[in-house]
């Protein structure tokens, strides 16, 4: 994430930092990175196939079997977060504004984290067999809408990758000797295509824990060293009276009370804090990536997931640029000249500089590990991102679909109606592979097959589809290579049009902003419509580039100085607002307008159609009925009513809804009102605000390093102690009956008990025949 992302169009070398890696070391740290990401999505396979049983399955490369953790969660969400920019340009804003800043950097692009976590919910309770937002939009709304919120996504996609790698390739060449843009970006998109394809989503979530914990190291040995150093006499710093004494006989902005850099009372600060909230919220909810790690949990860990990935991401730009930016304002005060242009330090250069002058050759290496560890994790999510966009929503619907059935009750196996639009003589009775004998047996002769080419399915009922989701398999595989393959044609183009980044995140605002509040709506209101989702998104993107465009003429120059004059903060700024508000508003309107209102039989028909979504293979009942303790879920027609997950997830929703609102007035309101109050800050109130920022990052190191360790542990052991249980109470029973076989329809999800010998043992979810649970007395 990031407001401005660093141009690619810098001088190597730029007075004040000066490049000492070679090229030979970059490519062996990219290759030593590369093979450790490897082997880590290879470990991930082999839990997956292994402890949990699914990694066969296409939906696992796209939810990571659905159960992540909270502290995965967590660490994605931080990790996909941590753009390049979100390193070097919250400590610009830092060196520009001072302390507001970093923090309005911060809390502005933390509070649609903690906002999405409601999302999160609603998601998994009204669609839970979804793997894209857009499905949702499908299952509601027309093939146009559908087609033009596709055309939202993939765009943000590509804009965010695009500043992604720019901005990370911009500090690489004025670190690394002979580094071209070419050389950078090729080592970059290897290491991100090939531990992608390899683990799929899973792989992310592992690998963003490595990523996300040297981000967070390095972070932290940054800030003990600027200010808990005092007795290394090769440190200018060192020390909080120190930082402190500089900074106060520095002369901050015009636009800062009393010119200091140490008050939250500045105008440019505040306009920044404006901009990046409302730009952010297009680079979150239209963001497919961000649906994908809401998809992999369940609604509570999700929602926990993103509360926390929100509070913790939230230490990032806080405390490291709170560091870094201030450190190179003493350092210039210091030093008594300027180290960087206003050019350089927009283009993200002060971290560099600030880690060479305190750490010497170092911290420059640390400075490149940082952003390659940062560039690798969100571009593996946004390539998925992609991938999940082309196989799901524009293979499977328009190019080639399984089965052109009418409706979505349909059963895409059989083609019946199931569930509650079924007939007595036309029900689906199909069952999901779980229960399925024809495909243990499949699967017991394709893993004892040595050969390259498998035996085809011979189950009659899911065989034609298992084919058809082993081709979509290899499909994904070619749609996350020709993903991260178009990464370098297009890096490469937009650095030939010298296009600056600053210019395009701020205008990227104007061009998905619209689609924000639609894209909540479609999961929350009932009433809303195809035309008021189509026109809402539409105008918005035209009323916001067409005010944009009047602002920006009112300068001089006017529009032939077309860069200078709509890059200024107020026209982007105009834009963003008229698009993002715009959109909301005729979205509205159109809708309420082209609708009655609703029965409450309508209402739940409306939300029975995103329902059903769903993957016959693995029906998403099953991964409800520990919760809800329900019976009979690999039957496909039957789940549990939009009722009783609803109450069974009560408690998520309303965490979500009084945790995420209630941490966002106090980041965007509170925090800043009584900051303001102190006017600039005396060394007693510095001392509190760095300890502030330190604690805050302490904590949050501590638990991104801890939390996602202990909850994966603690699942894959829970699992393979289960799979244990149910392995040793198949055998004693096969060698008492050697005739005995699984139950076939009287099993239960819910977590189920067996009886041997009048003790009765609990079996997990995932721990029994072929991946199931049984309910059965011996």
């Amino acid at each position: 994430m990031g407001y401005e992302t660093p141009s690619l169009n810098v001088t190597v070398g730029p007075p004040g930092v000066q490049p000492n890696m070679d090229l030979w070391q970059l490519i062996l740290m990219s290759a030593v990175f590369g093979l450790f990401f490897n082997l880590t999505a290879m470990a991930f396979n082999y839990i997956r196939r292994n402890v949990y049983r699914d990694q066969d399955n296409l939906d696992t490369v796209f939810d990571a079997g659905g159960r992540v953790s909270v502290g995965l969660t967590a660490t994605t969400i931080v990790s996909q977060w941590i753009w390049a920019a979100t390193l070097l340009q919250s400590s610009a804003v830092a060196a520009m504004y001072g302390i507001s800043g970093p923090y309005w950097y911060a809390a502005g692009a933390t509070i649609q984290i903690l906002l999405y976590a409601m999302l999160s919910v609603q998601l998994k309770v009204r669609a839970p067999g979804a793997k894209t937002f857009l499905q949702v939009i499908r299952a509601r709304f027309d093939k146009k809408t559908h087609i033009v919120y596709c055309m939202f996504a993939l765009t943000t996609n590509v804009i965010v990758t695009a500043m992604l790698m720019l901005g990370g390739v911009a500090v690489l060449k004025s670190l690394v000797h002979d580094l071209s843009t070419e050389m950078a970006t090729l080592l970059l998109t290897a290491v991100i295509g090939s531990y992608t394809m390899i683990g799929g989503l899973g792989a992310t979530f592992y690998v963003s824990y490595f990523n996300t914990g040297i981000i967070f190291i390095t972070m932290l040995s940054f800030i003990m060293k600027v200010y808990v150093d005092q007795d290394n006499e090769q440190n200018p710093l060192g020390s909080v009276e120190k930082v402190y004494h500089y900074l106060n006989r520095s002369m901050g902005p015009a636009e800062n009370e009393d010119f200091s850099f140490l008050t939250f009372r500045s105008y440019s600060g505040l306009t920044f804090g404006i901009i990046n909230i409302v730009g952010n919220f297009g680079t979150v909810f239209v963001d497919q990536s961000y649906w994908q790690s809401s998809v992999a949990a369940r609604p509570k860990q999700g929602v926990w997931g993103f509360l926390l990935g929100g509070l913790t991401w939230f230490s990032v730009p806080f405390s490291f640029a709170t560091t870094m930016g201030l450190a190179f304002i003493a350092l210039v005060e210091k030093e008594g000249s300027e180290l960087l242009s206003s050019s350089h330090i927009k283009a993200g250069l002060v971290p560099p500089l600030v880690a060479q002058k305190v750490m010497g050759s170092t911290g420059e290496t640390m400075v490149i590990v940082m952003i390659m560890m940062a560039i690798i994790s969100t571009g593996s999510a946004e390539v998925m991102a992609v991938t999940s966009i082309l196989v799901y929503d524009i293979y499977q619907v328009y190019i080639k679909p399984f089965r052109a059935v009418l409706d979505a009750n349909s059963c895409i196996l059989c083609g019946r109606a199931r569930g509650r639009l079924a007939h007595k003589q036309d029900t689906c009775n199909c069952e999901s592979i779980t229960h399925c004998a024809d495909c243990e047996e499949d699967n017991a002769n394709r893993e004892s097959c040595k050969r390259a080419l498998k035996p085809d399915f011979k189950c009659r009922i899911h065989g034609n589809f298992k084919k058809y989701h082993e081709y979509l398999g290899r499909l994904k595989n070619w749609c996350i290579t020709w993903t991260t393959v178009a990464i370098i044609p297009l890096t490469m183009f937009l650095d030939a049009l010298e296009v600056s980044l600053n210019w395009v995140y701020l205008f990227m605002g104007i061009l998905i902003g619209s689609a924000v509040l639609p894209i909540i709506l479609a999961m929350f209101w009932e009433r809303l419509t195809s035309k008021g989702m189509f026109f809402g998104a539409l105008s918005g993107t035209c009323l916001g580039t067409g005010s944009w465009l009047i602002v920006a003429a009112t300068y001089g120059g006017g529009l032939q100085d077309f860069r200078e004059s709509t890059g200024k903060e107020f026209s982007m700024l105009t834009g963003n607002l008229v698009s993002l508000l715009t959109g909301a508003f005729v979205t509205v309107i159109v809708s309420v307008i082209g609708s009655k209102q609703q029965s409450d039989a309508s209402k739940k028909e409306t939300w029975e159609n995103t329902r059903d979504i769903d993957n016959p293979l693995k029906p998403w009942a099953e991964t409800y009925v520990r919760e809800l303790g329900m019976q009979g879920a690999h039957r496909i027609d039957n789940r549990p009513s939009l009722e009783d997950v609803t109450k069974t997830f009560t408690l998520a929703k309303k965490l979500s809804i009084w945790g995420s609102v209630t941490l966002s007035v106090v980041f965007i309101l509170i925090w800043p009102a009584i900051m303001a109050t102190l006017g600039s800050l005396d060394l007693h109130l510095f001392r509190l605000w760095v300890i502030t920022s330190m604690v805050w990052a302490f904590c949050a190191g501590a638990f991104i390093l801890i939390m996602p360790l202990v909850n994966e542990i603690y699942e894959i052991r829970k699992t393979v102690h289960s799979n244990k249980r149910v392995n040793v109470t198949r055998s004693s029973k096969e060698r008492r009956n050697t005739d005995w076989q699984p139950p076939s329809n009287d099993f239960t999800k819910a977590g189920c008990s067996i009886e041997l010998g009048g003790e009765e043992e609990e079996v997990g979810v995932d721990a029994s025949y072929s991946d199931c649970s049984a309910s059965a007395v011996f």
